[in-house]
């Protein structure tokens, strides 16, 4: 009972992070916009139907019933049609030029429908007299730093919450004492808990190697921490070298002889590297047979930065190979192979992991708290990367019409050319949907493996 009850507490940190996270998000949003004059008519959490609202001032606040977003309405978010503003001065009346852009004109096409249907919703947030405070008005930089804002707040929080995982909790961290000693060398990737017959013996138990030596130098070289020891080690392949242990309170040196093996590369957080299709890669490396003792240790705080940094390219290799990762993924849902615990997932799988984690009791509360916090900031890197993609409805397609307008027009103004005034990013809306319907086909088929195959913690 109480594993499921911790169970559930998993599940609940990661959804309350979430809702916050996105909260967050959008006043990332909201702030810039309103500093800028930008009429903001919604302010929600999350789709679907309105669980709960209040209007403060001009803006409604809410929340709805699926946390899996949020957004901020502004004020003409698409400029009108260009005809619109030569119509603007027959009618004679400010607001006309928005009733005329919501106007349905005669349509070729179901494309020339979606553009139409967006700019009408979008004059429709227009208020008569209020054309300025329209976002599509703003100049370039202000349009940027309210897109951007939404994102810079995910990074911000990331930031935070890794700086409370490294500096404050603490992480586990291999120590210089060593923890095991492998009795013969098997291969790569092998799941066998015993030495089968005719194994070598591993270089670390044919030195005379035991679990609690602490090792103080290899080949000369002091050692102060264990990547530096596997790092000597995996140079050293074939050559034999000292190895200067206390022991016992004694120094003992031992000589070891590293065996040239083929190895799993793993990055900096000890995580495998994939290629492009997913597969974990391999080098051949000097190999003894020898595991850490971990203890929980505090980073100073200038390790925190590129631990984010870490993280943002580790989504971006992610994000840029993503087609073969789905690939892969798919063939694990729908065959039964092995999910790649490097691969994506989506809030289910998030919070199943969650779940995994706050239920191990045989793990002190510390250090799961240590991966919960961790797995937020994760998901919040995440999000800052993602929403950067240059194509709308995602914050980076919005900054990428901005940028392409600040180009058009600078060009324009150095050849001494007319304004051609805003980017009609309404154009780009069929190409929205499209991106939205990849985006809702990859979360079902991420929710589905999620469930039928999740990725195992241990």
């Amino acid at each position: 009972m109480e594993t499921v009850l911790l169970y559930i507490v998993g599940i609940l940190i990661v959804v309350v992070g979430l809702i916050v996270s996105i909260g967050l998000h959008e006043i990332g949003h909201l702030i810039p916009a309103k500093a800028f004059g930008v009429k903001v008519g919604q302010y929600m959490i999350g789709f679907g139907p309105t669980i709960f609202s209040r209007r403060k001032g001009e803006t409604e606040y809410g929340v709805k019933a699926i946390p899996l977003g949020g957004y901020i309405s502004m004020s003409g978010m698409f400029p009108p049609q260009k005809t619109a503003e030569v119509a603007e001065d027959a009618l004679g009346a400010p607001g006309e030029q928005h009733r005329v852009a919501a106007g349905r004109t005669a349509t070729t096409g179901v494309f020339q429908t979606l553009v139409q249907d967006a700019r009408t919703a979008s004059a429709e947030t227009v208020d008569e007299g209020e054309e300025q405070r329209t976002f599509y008005r703003l100049a370039v930089p202000k349009r940027i730093v309210i897109m951007l804002g939404g994102p810079v707040m995910n990074l911000l929080i990331a930031i935070v919450l890794f700086a409370a995982v490294l500096c404050g909790i603490g992480t586990q961290q291999p120590t210089t004492t060593v923890g095991s000693v492998s009795a013969c060398v098997l291969p790569a990737g092998s799941t066998e808990t015993t030495c089968p017959a005719g194994a070598t013996q591993s270089p670390g138990a044919a030195a005379g190697i035991r679990a609690g030596d602490r090792i103080l130098s290899i080949d000369g070289t002091a050692v102060s921490s264990w990547d530096q020891s596997t790092s000597i080690i995996q140079k050293s392949s074939g050559k034999t070298v000292d190895m200067v242990v206390l022991r016992d309170g004694a120094r003992e040196t031992l000589k070891i002889t590293p065996l040239l093996t083929k190895r799993y590369v793993t990055d900096a957080n000890g995580n495998y590297v994939t290629d492009s299709s997913g597969a974990k890669e391999t080098e051949e490396v000097g190999f003894v047979g020898i595991g850490s003792v971990y203890e929980r240790q505090q980073s100073p705080v200038s390790a925190v930065l590129p631990a984010v940094g870490s993280n943002i390219a580790t989504v971006g290799h992610l994000i840029l190979n993503l087609p073969q990762r789905l690939i892969g993924v798919a063939q694990a849902a729908f065959g039964g192979g092995e999910r790649d615990p490097n691969g994506p997932v989506s809030v289910v799988g998030v919070g199943r992991m969650a779940g995994d984690v706050a239920s191990l009791n045989s793990v002190p509360v510390l250090d799961r708290a240590s991966v919960l916090v961790g797995l937020l900031a994760s998901l919040n890197v995440a999000l800052f990367v993602f929403n950067l993609i240059p194509l709308m409805p995602l914050d980076g397609g919005h900054v990428a019409g901005a940028i392409i307008e600040g180009v058009r027009r600078f060009f324009a103004k150095l050849f001494g050319r007319k304004d051609p005034g805003p980017v009609d990013t309404a154009k780009v809306i069929p190409l929205t949907f499209a991106v939205v319907a990849i985006l809702g086909a990859m979360s079902l088929l991420l929710f589905y493996a999620d469930i039928v195959n999740p990725i195992s913690i241990g």
